[in-house]
Protein backbone atom coordinates (compact mmCIF):
# COMPACT_ATOMS: atom_id res chain seq x y z
CA UNK A 1 0.00 0.00 0.00
CA UNK A 2 1.23 3.55 -0.80
CA UNK A 3 1.97 5.50 1.80
CA UNK A 4 -0.23 9.10 0.74
CA UNK A 5 0.84 11.39 4.19
CA UNK A 6 4.01 13.46 4.04
CA UNK A 7 3.91 12.85 7.15
CA UNK A 8 5.16 9.34 6.36
CA UNK A 9 7.47 9.66 3.80
CA UNK A 10 11.13 10.30 3.72
CA UNK A 11 13.43 12.35 2.53
CA UNK A 12 16.00 10.68 -0.17
CA UNK A 13 19.71 11.57 0.55
CA UNK A 14 21.78 10.32 -2.77
CA UNK A 15 25.07 10.23 -3.21
CA UNK A 16 27.08 9.37 -5.99
CA UNK A 17 30.55 9.06 -7.25
CA UNK A 18 32.74 7.58 -10.46
CA UNK A 19 36.07 6.80 -10.73
CA UNK A 20 36.70 10.24 -12.23
CA UNK A 21 35.13 11.75 -9.39
CA UNK A 22 37.27 9.95 -6.78
CA UNK A 23 40.05 11.37 -8.49
CA UNK A 24 39.17 15.08 -6.98
CA UNK A 25 39.92 13.83 -3.49
CA UNK A 26 37.86 13.09 -0.33
CA UNK A 27 35.77 15.98 -0.85
CA UNK A 28 33.46 14.03 -3.46
CA UNK A 29 33.99 10.75 -1.50
CA UNK A 30 30.55 9.18 -0.41
CA UNK A 31 31.85 9.19 3.39
CA UNK A 32 31.90 13.05 2.62
CA UNK A 33 28.79 13.19 1.07
CA UNK A 34 26.71 11.14 3.49
CA UNK A 35 27.87 13.55 6.37
CA UNK A 36 27.07 16.37 4.73
CA UNK A 37 23.15 15.63 3.49
CA UNK A 38 22.89 14.16 6.83
CA UNK A 39 23.79 17.35 8.54
CA UNK A 40 21.59 19.33 6.11
CA UNK A 41 18.80 17.08 7.13
CA UNK A 42 18.76 17.05 10.66
CA UNK A 43 19.25 20.70 10.41
CA UNK A 44 16.29 21.05 8.17
CA UNK A 45 14.15 18.79 9.83
CA UNK A 46 14.03 16.77 6.72
CA UNK A 47 13.73 13.66 9.19
CA UNK A 48 12.85 10.37 8.63
CA UNK A 49 15.41 10.06 5.55
CA UNK A 50 17.41 7.04 3.62
CA UNK A 51 20.43 6.83 1.87
CA UNK A 52 20.39 5.69 -2.07
CA UNK A 53 24.35 5.21 -3.00
CA UNK A 54 25.78 4.68 -6.55
CA UNK A 55 29.48 4.22 -5.85
CA UNK A 56 31.81 3.91 -9.16
CA UNK A 57 28.78 4.60 -11.48
CA UNK A 58 29.65 7.56 -14.10
CA UNK A 59 26.94 10.42 -13.98
CA UNK A 60 26.14 10.55 -18.07
CA UNK A 61 24.17 6.97 -17.52
CA UNK A 62 21.28 6.92 -15.09
CA UNK A 63 21.30 2.83 -15.63
CA UNK A 64 22.52 2.84 -11.80
CA UNK A 65 20.77 0.62 -9.07
CA UNK A 66 21.08 2.78 -6.34
CA UNK A 67 19.00 5.99 -8.83
CA UNK A 68 16.67 3.27 -9.77
CA UNK A 69 15.65 2.17 -6.20
CA UNK A 70 14.55 5.74 -5.05
CA UNK A 71 12.91 6.66 -8.57
CA UNK A 72 10.88 3.23 -7.61
CA UNK A 73 10.20 4.98 -4.05
CA UNK A 74 9.02 7.64 -5.79
CA UNK A 75 6.58 6.74 -8.00
CA UNK A 76 5.52 4.55 -4.93
CA UNK A 77 4.27 7.84 -3.43
CA UNK A 78 6.85 7.75 -0.40
CA UNK A 79 9.58 10.70 -1.25
CA UNK A 80 9.03 14.00 -0.12
CA UNK A 81 12.42 15.19 -1.31
CA UNK A 82 15.75 14.74 -2.85
CA UNK A 83 18.82 15.84 -1.52
CA UNK A 84 21.90 15.85 -3.54
CA UNK A 85 25.50 17.46 -2.44
CA UNK A 86 25.25 19.19 -6.06
CA UNK A 87 23.96 18.79 -9.61
CA UNK A 88 26.70 16.81 -10.48
CA UNK A 89 26.40 13.94 -7.91
CA UNK A 90 22.64 14.11 -9.18
CA UNK A 91 23.65 13.22 -13.02
CA UNK A 92 26.34 14.73 -15.87
CA UNK A 93 23.69 14.58 -18.41
CA UNK A 94 21.90 18.35 -18.87
CA UNK A 95 19.05 16.86 -20.79
CA UNK A 96 18.25 13.82 -18.48
CA UNK A 97 18.78 16.15 -14.87
CA UNK A 98 16.82 19.13 -16.52
CA UNK A 99 14.01 16.67 -17.23
CA UNK A 100 13.92 15.13 -13.93
CA UNK A 101 14.36 18.53 -11.87
CA UNK A 102 12.55 20.68 -13.51
CA UNK A 103 9.57 18.50 -15.21
CA UNK A 104 8.99 15.14 -13.54
CA UNK A 105 9.78 15.67 -9.92
CA UNK A 106 7.58 18.71 -9.82
CA UNK A 107 5.03 16.62 -11.07
CA UNK A 108 5.21 14.18 -8.38
CA UNK A 109 5.35 17.02 -5.64
CA UNK A 110 8.81 15.32 -4.82
CA UNK A 111 11.10 18.25 -3.64
CA UNK A 112 14.76 18.67 -5.21
CA UNK A 113 17.90 20.63 -2.97
CA UNK A 114 21.02 20.18 -4.32
CA UNK A 115 23.14 22.07 -1.27
CA UNK A 116 26.44 23.12 -3.13
CA UNK A 117 24.69 24.83 -6.22
CA UNK A 118 21.78 26.67 -4.09
CA UNK A 119 19.18 24.71 -5.61
CA UNK A 120 15.84 24.12 -3.89
CA UNK A 121 12.67 24.11 -6.41
CA UNK A 122 10.07 24.98 -3.49
CA UNK A 123 12.31 28.38 -2.84
CA UNK A 124 11.74 31.14 -5.59
CA UNK A 125 15.20 32.09 -5.52
CA UNK A 126 16.71 29.37 -5.87
CA UNK A 127 19.52 29.21 -8.20
CA UNK A 128 18.27 30.16 -11.82
CA UNK A 129 21.90 29.43 -13.57
CA UNK A 130 20.67 25.71 -12.78
CA UNK A 131 20.60 24.73 -16.45
CA UNK A 132 23.89 26.18 -16.94
CA UNK A 133 25.53 24.24 -14.08
CA UNK A 134 24.17 21.09 -15.39
CA UNK A 135 25.47 22.04 -19.07
CA UNK A 136 28.40 22.45 -17.64
CA UNK A 137 28.65 19.02 -15.87
CA UNK A 138 28.06 17.40 -18.75
CA UNK A 139 31.00 19.23 -20.23
CA UNK A 140 33.24 18.36 -17.54
CA UNK A 141 32.04 14.74 -17.92
CA UNK A 142 32.70 14.87 -21.73
CA UNK A 143 36.62 16.46 -21.37
CA UNK A 144 37.10 13.96 -18.79
CA UNK A 145 36.16 10.85 -21.32
CA UNK A 146 38.37 12.63 -23.87
CA UNK A 147 41.04 12.57 -21.65
CA UNK A 148 40.82 9.02 -20.15
CA UNK A 149 40.20 8.15 -23.54
CA UNK A 150 43.65 9.24 -25.35
CA UNK A 151 45.41 7.59 -22.07
CA UNK A 152 43.90 4.52 -23.11
CA UNK A 153 44.56 4.39 -26.41
CA UNK A 154 48.06 5.44 -26.03
CA UNK A 155 47.91 2.19 -23.47
CA UNK A 156 46.92 0.52 -26.44
CA UNK A 157 48.93 1.13 -28.78
CA UNK A 158 52.56 0.90 -26.38
CA UNK A 159 51.32 -3.03 -25.95
CA UNK A 160 49.41 -3.20 -23.04
CA UNK A 161 46.80 -5.37 -22.37
CA UNK A 162 43.58 -3.17 -21.99
CA UNK A 163 41.33 -5.70 -20.21
CA UNK A 164 40.40 -4.59 -17.34
CA UNK A 165 39.70 -8.58 -15.88
CA UNK A 166 42.44 -11.18 -16.37
CA UNK A 167 41.47 -13.99 -19.82
CA UNK A 168 40.39 -17.05 -18.45
CA UNK A 169 43.29 -19.20 -18.62
CA UNK A 170 45.71 -17.32 -16.92
CA UNK A 171 46.34 -15.16 -13.46
CA UNK A 172 48.21 -12.33 -12.60
CA UNK A 173 51.91 -12.43 -11.95
CA UNK A 174 52.93 -12.29 -8.63
CA UNK A 175 56.20 -10.36 -9.01
CA UNK A 176 54.51 -7.86 -11.58
CA UNK A 177 50.85 -7.78 -11.73
CA UNK A 178 50.93 -6.15 -14.33
CA UNK A 179 51.87 -9.59 -16.46
CA UNK A 180 50.36 -11.94 -16.85
CA UNK A 181 51.32 -16.19 -16.11
CA UNK A 182 49.44 -19.60 -17.04
CA UNK A 183 46.96 -20.54 -14.69
CA UNK A 184 47.79 -24.55 -15.01
CA UNK A 185 43.98 -25.60 -13.26
CA UNK A 186 42.36 -23.36 -15.77
CA UNK A 187 44.95 -23.97 -18.79
CA UNK A 188 43.95 -27.60 -18.83
CA UNK A 189 40.55 -26.81 -19.48
CA UNK A 190 41.17 -24.32 -22.36
CA UNK A 191 43.54 -27.14 -23.77
CA UNK A 192 40.84 -29.47 -23.63
CA UNK A 193 37.94 -27.24 -25.53
CA UNK A 194 40.48 -26.86 -28.12
CA UNK A 195 41.55 -30.75 -28.21
CA UNK A 196 37.77 -31.39 -28.34
CA UNK A 197 37.44 -29.13 -31.46
CA UNK A 198 40.21 -30.40 -33.34
CA UNK A 199 38.07 -33.85 -32.76
CA UNK A 200 35.20 -32.72 -34.62
CA UNK A 201 33.09 -31.43 -32.03
CA UNK A 202 31.56 -28.16 -32.67
CA UNK A 203 30.48 -25.05 -29.50
CA UNK A 204 27.29 -26.48 -29.29
CA UNK A 205 28.69 -30.35 -28.19
CA UNK A 206 31.77 -28.95 -26.51
CA UNK A 207 29.63 -26.59 -24.65
CA UNK A 208 27.40 -29.40 -23.52
CA UNK A 209 30.38 -32.34 -22.86
CA UNK A 210 31.90 -29.69 -20.32
CA UNK A 211 28.64 -29.29 -18.56
CA UNK A 212 28.17 -32.21 -18.62
CA UNK A 213 31.66 -33.20 -16.49
CA UNK A 214 30.77 -30.98 -14.23
CA UNK A 215 33.67 -28.42 -15.06
CA UNK A 216 33.06 -24.79 -13.67
CA UNK A 217 32.47 -22.11 -15.95
CA UNK A 218 34.82 -19.10 -16.08
CA UNK A 219 32.92 -17.12 -14.11
CA UNK A 220 32.05 -19.50 -11.84
CA UNK A 221 36.21 -20.28 -11.50
CA UNK A 222 37.04 -16.63 -11.07
CA UNK A 223 34.83 -16.63 -8.31
CA UNK A 224 35.36 -19.97 -6.34
CA UNK A 225 39.28 -18.49 -6.98
CA UNK A 226 38.78 -15.24 -5.81
CA UNK A 227 39.43 -13.74 -8.72
CA UNK A 228 37.92 -10.55 -10.46
CA UNK A 229 34.84 -11.41 -12.50
CA UNK A 230 32.53 -9.11 -14.56
CA UNK A 231 29.30 -11.06 -13.30
CA UNK A 232 28.39 -10.45 -9.89
CA UNK A 233 25.11 -12.60 -8.04
CA UNK A 234 24.47 -16.15 -8.82
CA UNK A 235 25.94 -17.75 -11.80
CA UNK A 236 24.35 -20.79 -12.77
CA UNK A 237 27.26 -23.47 -14.24
CA UNK A 238 26.34 -24.32 -17.76
CA UNK A 239 28.44 -23.43 -20.29
CA UNK A 240 27.11 -21.55 -23.39
CA UNK A 241 28.05 -21.49 -27.07
CA UNK A 242 28.88 -18.03 -26.56
CA UNK A 243 31.66 -18.37 -24.17
CA UNK A 244 33.45 -21.78 -26.61
CA UNK A 245 33.21 -19.86 -29.28
CA UNK A 246 35.10 -16.76 -27.85
CA UNK A 247 37.59 -19.57 -26.30
CA UNK A 248 38.62 -21.03 -29.74
CA UNK A 249 38.69 -17.43 -31.47
CA UNK A 250 40.85 -15.56 -28.36
CA UNK A 251 44.77 -14.79 -30.18
CA UNK A 252 45.64 -14.37 -26.08
CA UNK A 253 45.87 -18.36 -26.22
CA UNK A 254 48.56 -18.34 -28.53
CA UNK A 255 50.53 -15.60 -26.73
CA UNK A 256 49.15 -12.74 -28.40
CA UNK A 257 47.93 -9.11 -26.79
CA UNK A 258 44.90 -7.86 -29.22
CA UNK A 259 43.50 -4.21 -27.88
CA UNK A 260 40.62 -2.22 -29.89
CA UNK A 261 38.74 -5.46 -30.60
CA UNK A 262 36.02 -3.27 -28.83
CA UNK A 263 35.02 0.63 -28.90
CA UNK A 264 32.63 2.99 -26.85
CA UNK A 265 29.84 4.52 -28.77
CA UNK A 266 29.67 8.16 -26.27
CA UNK A 267 30.77 8.76 -23.02
CA UNK A 268 27.20 8.62 -22.76
CA UNK A 269 25.91 5.22 -22.90
CA UNK A 270 29.04 3.44 -22.46
CA UNK A 271 28.01 0.57 -24.44
CA UNK A 272 30.05 -1.17 -26.19
CA UNK A 273 30.78 -2.17 -29.68
CA UNK A 274 33.07 -5.04 -32.01
CA UNK A 275 35.85 -3.34 -34.53
CA UNK A 276 36.43 -4.61 -37.63
CA UNK A 277 39.64 -6.60 -37.49
CA UNK A 278 41.41 -3.98 -39.49
CA UNK A 279 41.56 -1.69 -36.61
CA UNK A 280 42.57 -4.14 -34.52
CA UNK A 281 46.03 -3.99 -33.03
CA UNK A 282 47.96 -7.10 -32.59
CA UNK A 283 51.63 -7.65 -30.50
CA UNK A 284 52.82 -10.91 -30.85
CA UNK A 285 54.67 -12.87 -28.30
CA UNK A 286 54.06 -11.07 -24.87
CA UNK A 287 53.06 -13.68 -22.80
CA UNK A 288 53.46 -17.42 -22.51
CA UNK A 289 50.90 -19.27 -24.79
CA UNK A 290 48.35 -21.74 -23.86
CA UNK A 291 47.79 -23.60 -27.42
CA UNK A 292 50.17 -23.57 -29.98
CA UNK A 293 49.75 -21.29 -32.96
CA UNK A 294 49.71 -24.84 -35.17
CA UNK A 295 46.56 -26.07 -33.81
CA UNK A 296 44.96 -22.71 -33.06
CA UNK A 297 45.41 -21.98 -37.21
CA UNK A 298 44.02 -24.91 -37.68
CA UNK A 299 41.34 -24.96 -35.44
CA UNK A 300 40.41 -21.35 -37.21
CA UNK A 301 40.46 -22.84 -40.32
CA UNK A 302 37.38 -25.93 -38.87
CA UNK A 303 35.52 -22.57 -37.54
CA UNK A 304 35.55 -21.10 -40.76
CA UNK A 305 34.43 -24.55 -42.59
CA UNK A 306 31.43 -25.69 -40.11
CA UNK A 307 30.96 -28.95 -40.02
CA UNK A 308 27.17 -29.12 -38.89
CA UNK A 309 24.95 -32.44 -38.51
CA UNK A 310 22.38 -32.98 -41.65
CA UNK A 311 18.94 -33.30 -40.63
CA UNK A 312 19.68 -36.63 -40.40
CA UNK A 313 21.54 -36.32 -37.75
CA UNK A 314 24.81 -37.34 -39.20
CA UNK A 315 28.36 -35.27 -39.84
CA UNK A 316 31.30 -36.74 -41.77
CA UNK A 317 34.68 -36.25 -40.70
CA UNK A 318 35.68 -34.88 -44.27
CA UNK A 319 32.85 -32.02 -44.54
CA UNK A 320 34.33 -28.88 -45.53
CA UNK A 321 37.72 -30.43 -46.36
CA UNK A 322 36.49 -31.43 -49.64
CA UNK A 323 37.21 -29.15 -53.02
CA UNK A 324 36.38 -29.77 -56.51
CA UNK A 325 39.37 -29.79 -58.68
CA UNK A 326 37.36 -28.24 -61.34
CA UNK A 327 35.82 -25.13 -60.42
CA UNK A 328 37.60 -25.10 -56.75
CA UNK A 329 33.86 -25.04 -55.03
CA UNK A 330 33.15 -27.37 -51.93
CA UNK A 331 31.57 -30.52 -52.17
CA UNK A 332 28.46 -31.22 -50.17
CA UNK A 333 27.79 -34.10 -47.78
CA UNK A 334 24.63 -35.74 -49.26
CA UNK A 335 22.45 -38.16 -46.80
CA UNK A 336 19.20 -38.78 -45.64
CA UNK A 337 17.62 -41.30 -42.51
CA UNK A 338 16.65 -44.06 -45.72
CA UNK A 339 20.75 -43.96 -46.85
CA UNK A 340 22.78 -47.18 -45.72
CA UNK A 341 25.95 -45.72 -44.41
CA UNK A 342 27.67 -46.76 -47.60
CA UNK A 343 25.44 -44.79 -49.78
CA UNK A 344 26.16 -41.13 -47.98
CA UNK A 345 27.97 -39.39 -50.70
CA UNK A 346 29.97 -35.93 -51.77
CA UNK A 347 28.70 -33.74 -54.78
CA UNK A 348 30.35 -30.34 -55.88
CA UNK A 349 28.43 -27.75 -54.77
CA UNK A 350 28.29 -25.70 -58.29
CA UNK A 351 27.01 -29.32 -60.08
CA UNK A 352 22.94 -28.97 -60.37
CA UNK A 353 22.18 -31.52 -62.93
CA UNK A 354 23.08 -30.01 -66.33
CA UNK A 355 22.31 -26.41 -65.35
CA UNK A 356 25.33 -25.60 -62.80
CA UNK A 357 28.56 -24.43 -63.93
CA UNK A 358 30.25 -27.54 -63.32
CA UNK A 359 30.53 -31.24 -64.13
CA UNK A 360 29.80 -33.88 -61.36
CA UNK A 361 32.43 -34.82 -59.19
CA UNK A 362 30.61 -37.55 -56.75
CA UNK A 363 32.16 -39.94 -54.52
CA UNK A 364 30.65 -42.07 -51.70
CA UNK A 365 31.78 -41.40 -48.46
CA UNK A 366 32.96 -44.97 -47.57
CA UNK A 367 34.41 -45.33 -50.69
CA UNK A 368 36.56 -42.05 -49.82
CA UNK A 369 37.62 -43.40 -46.17
CA UNK A 370 38.74 -46.39 -47.71
CA UNK A 371 41.08 -43.94 -49.91
CA UNK A 372 42.56 -41.73 -47.71
CA UNK A 373 43.23 -44.70 -44.88
CA UNK A 374 44.89 -46.19 -47.10
CA UNK A 375 47.18 -43.22 -48.42
CA UNK A 376 47.59 -42.10 -44.87
CA UNK A 377 48.48 -45.72 -43.78
CA UNK A 378 51.03 -46.42 -46.80
CA UNK A 379 52.60 -42.96 -45.96
CA UNK A 380 53.19 -43.79 -42.25
CA UNK A 381 54.11 -47.33 -43.01
CA UNK A 382 57.07 -45.94 -45.68
CA UNK A 383 57.87 -42.73 -42.60
CA UNK A 384 58.43 -45.68 -40.55
CA UNK A 385 60.33 -47.99 -42.58
CA UNK A 386 62.50 -45.70 -44.25
CA UNK A 387 62.65 -42.57 -41.53
CA UNK A 388 66.15 -41.97 -41.70
CA UNK A 389 66.68 -42.40 -46.13
CA UNK A 390 63.10 -41.09 -46.59
CA UNK A 391 63.44 -38.12 -43.89
CA UNK A 392 67.68 -37.25 -44.60
CA UNK A 393 67.13 -37.80 -48.50
CA UNK A 394 63.83 -35.79 -49.17
CA UNK A 395 62.71 -34.00 -46.55
CA UNK A 396 65.94 -32.92 -44.53
CA UNK A 397 68.17 -32.73 -47.90
CA UNK A 398 65.18 -30.54 -49.07
CA UNK A 399 65.29 -28.17 -45.74
CA UNK A 400 69.45 -28.04 -45.87
CA UNK A 401 68.91 -27.11 -49.71
CA UNK A 402 66.00 -24.50 -48.56
CA UNK A 403 68.78 -23.13 -45.53
CA UNK A 404 71.63 -23.34 -48.15
CA UNK A 405 69.58 -21.11 -50.28
CA UNK A 406 68.23 -19.28 -46.85
CA UNK A 407 71.68 -18.45 -45.59
CA UNK A 408 72.68 -17.39 -49.73
CA UNK A 409 70.14 -15.40 -50.10
CA UNK A 410 70.61 -13.76 -46.47
CA UNK A 411 74.10 -13.13 -47.43
CA UNK A 412 72.75 -10.64 -50.64
CA UNK A 413 70.30 -8.77 -48.15
CA UNK A 414 73.06 -7.90 -46.11
CA UNK A 415 75.29 -6.80 -48.97
CA UNK A 416 72.50 -4.84 -50.37
CA UNK A 417 71.75 -2.93 -46.98
CA UNK A 418 75.50 -2.37 -46.70
CA UNK A 419 75.10 -0.63 -50.10
CA UNK A 420 71.88 1.27 -49.65
CA UNK A 421 73.95 2.65 -46.55
CA UNK A 422 77.09 3.27 -48.66
CA UNK A 423 74.93 5.28 -50.85
CA UNK A 424 73.76 7.29 -47.97
CA UNK A 425 77.03 8.36 -47.53
CA UNK A 426 78.54 9.10 -50.79
CA UNK A 427 75.02 11.21 -51.65
CA UNK A 428 76.14 13.63 -48.72
CA UNK A 429 79.84 13.82 -49.73
CA UNK A 430 79.10 14.22 -53.52
CA UNK A 431 76.31 17.25 -52.10
CA UNK A 432 79.07 18.98 -50.14
CA UNK A 433 81.66 18.70 -52.75
CA UNK A 434 78.86 20.64 -55.18
CA UNK A 435 78.05 23.11 -52.40
CA UNK A 436 81.96 23.79 -51.92
CA UNK A 437 82.59 23.81 -55.38
CA UNK A 438 84.95 20.77 -55.79
CA UNK A 439 81.89 19.25 -58.30
CA UNK A 440 79.96 20.76 -60.95
CA UNK A 441 76.17 21.41 -61.08
CA UNK A 442 76.38 18.83 -64.22
CA UNK A 443 78.59 16.24 -62.92
CA UNK A 444 76.51 16.36 -59.68
CA UNK A 445 73.38 15.82 -61.43
CA UNK A 446 75.32 12.50 -63.45
CA UNK A 447 76.46 10.71 -60.46
CA UNK A 448 73.23 11.52 -58.00
CA UNK A 449 71.03 10.42 -60.77
CA UNK A 450 73.59 6.67 -61.24
CA UNK A 451 73.79 6.41 -57.31
CA UNK A 452 70.34 7.64 -56.84
CA UNK A 453 68.74 4.47 -59.75
CA UNK A 454 71.31 2.22 -57.86
CA UNK A 455 69.87 2.60 -54.69
CA UNK A 456 66.16 2.19 -55.80
CA UNK A 457 66.91 -0.99 -57.42
CA UNK A 458 69.21 -1.93 -54.30
CA UNK A 459 65.73 -1.67 -52.30
CA UNK A 460 63.52 -2.95 -54.38
CA UNK A 461 65.60 -6.23 -54.68
CA UNK A 462 65.86 -6.04 -50.50
CA UNK A 463 61.96 -5.91 -50.70
CA UNK A 464 62.17 -9.07 -52.87
CA UNK A 465 65.03 -10.97 -50.83
CA UNK A 466 62.96 -10.17 -47.49
CA UNK A 467 59.63 -11.77 -48.91
CA UNK A 468 61.17 -14.74 -50.08
CA UNK A 469 63.72 -15.42 -47.10
CA UNK A 470 60.68 -15.38 -44.81
CA UNK A 471 58.47 -17.59 -47.14
CA UNK A 472 61.36 -19.83 -47.34
CA UNK A 473 62.13 -20.16 -43.51
CA UNK A 474 58.54 -20.57 -43.18
CA UNK A 475 58.55 -23.98 -45.70
CA UNK A 476 60.95 -25.10 -43.53
CA UNK A 477 59.49 -24.69 -40.21
CA UNK A 478 56.28 -26.50 -42.09
CA UNK A 479 58.11 -29.67 -42.58
CA UNK A 480 59.31 -30.07 -38.99
CA UNK A 481 56.34 -29.19 -38.30
CA UNK A 482 54.71 -31.95 -40.19
CA UNK A 483 57.10 -34.27 -39.07
CA UNK A 484 56.44 -33.43 -35.34
CA UNK A 485 52.39 -34.58 -36.19
CA UNK A 486 53.33 -37.55 -38.15
CA UNK A 487 56.06 -39.20 -35.75
CA UNK A 488 52.72 -39.36 -32.94
CA UNK A 489 51.18 -42.16 -34.82
CA UNK A 490 52.25 -45.66 -34.96
CA UNK A 491 49.54 -46.84 -36.24
CA UNK A 492 46.36 -45.76 -37.56
CA UNK A 493 43.88 -48.65 -37.74
CA UNK A 494 40.68 -46.39 -38.57
CA UNK A 495 40.10 -42.22 -39.16
CA UNK A 496 38.66 -40.12 -36.54
CA UNK A 497 38.30 -36.66 -36.87
CA UNK A 498 41.40 -35.64 -34.96
CA UNK A 499 43.33 -37.88 -36.66
CA UNK A 500 41.69 -36.37 -40.40
CA UNK A 501 42.42 -32.85 -38.72
CA UNK A 502 45.77 -33.14 -37.49
CA UNK A 503 46.85 -34.57 -40.80
CA UNK A 504 44.97 -33.13 -43.50
CA UNK A 505 44.58 -29.63 -44.83
CA UNK A 506 42.22 -30.38 -47.75
CA UNK A 507 41.07 -33.19 -50.58
CA UNK A 508 40.39 -32.59 -53.89
CA UNK A 509 38.23 -34.84 -56.14
CA UNK A 510 38.60 -34.80 -59.51
CA UNK A 511 35.80 -36.40 -61.94
CA UNK A 512 35.35 -39.65 -62.87
CA UNK A 513 37.44 -40.89 -66.15
CA UNK A 514 36.11 -43.82 -68.09
CA UNK A 515 38.56 -43.51 -70.96
CA UNK A 516 40.03 -46.48 -70.29
CA UNK A 517 36.82 -48.58 -69.88
CA UNK A 518 37.04 -48.60 -66.30
CA UNK A 519 35.86 -46.14 -63.90
CA UNK A 520 39.00 -44.13 -62.36
CA UNK A 521 38.81 -41.18 -60.06
CA UNK A 522 42.12 -39.57 -58.37
CA UNK A 523 42.02 -38.47 -55.14
CA UNK A 524 44.62 -35.18 -54.20
CA UNK A 525 44.96 -35.38 -50.48
CA UNK A 526 47.01 -32.01 -49.04
CA UNK A 527 48.79 -32.89 -45.74
CA UNK A 528 48.91 -30.45 -43.13
CA UNK A 529 52.28 -27.47 -44.01
CA UNK A 530 53.50 -29.51 -46.54
CA UNK A 531 50.54 -30.23 -49.18
CA UNK A 532 50.92 -33.43 -51.39
CA UNK A 533 53.08 -35.82 -50.71
CA UNK A 534 54.37 -38.34 -53.62
CA UNK A 535 55.89 -41.77 -52.51
CA UNK A 536 54.33 -43.52 -55.64
CA UNK A 537 58.38 -44.16 -56.37
CA UNK A 538 58.92 -45.92 -53.12
CA UNK A 539 55.57 -48.07 -52.92
CA UNK A 540 57.09 -50.82 -54.91
CA UNK A 541 59.98 -50.93 -52.33
CA UNK A 542 57.70 -50.95 -49.18
CA UNK A 543 55.64 -53.78 -50.88
CA UNK A 544 58.75 -55.58 -50.85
Amino acid sequence: MKRQSNDYKITALYCRLSQDDGREGESNSITNQKTILEKYAKDHHLIPYKFYVDDGVSGTTFERNGFKEMLAEIKNGNVSAIVVKDLSRFGRNHIMVGYYTEMYLPSVNVRFIAINDNVDTDDSESNEFAPFTNIFNEWYAKNASKKIQAVFKAKGESGQRLGSVIPYGYKANPDNPKEIIIDEEAAKVVKYIFELCMCGKGPGKIAKQLTAEGISTPMVYFREHGMPCRVSGDMSNVWCNQSISRILENMTYIGHTVNFRTATKNYKTHKKVQQPKENWLIFKNTHPPIIEISVWEKVQELRKNKRRYTKSGKKSIFAGLLECADCGAKLYYCTSKSHKEDHDYFLCSNYKGNTGSCTVHYIRESVLYDIVLTQIQTMLAYLQSFESDFVKSLVDKSAKDKKTEIASRRKKLEANKKRISELDGIFKRIYEDNISGKLSDERFAKLSADYEQEQKQLISDTEVLEMELNQKTAQVDNVEYFLSIVRQYTEIKELSARVVNDLIDKIKVHAVDTSSGQRVQQIDIYYTAVGIIDISQHTQELAI
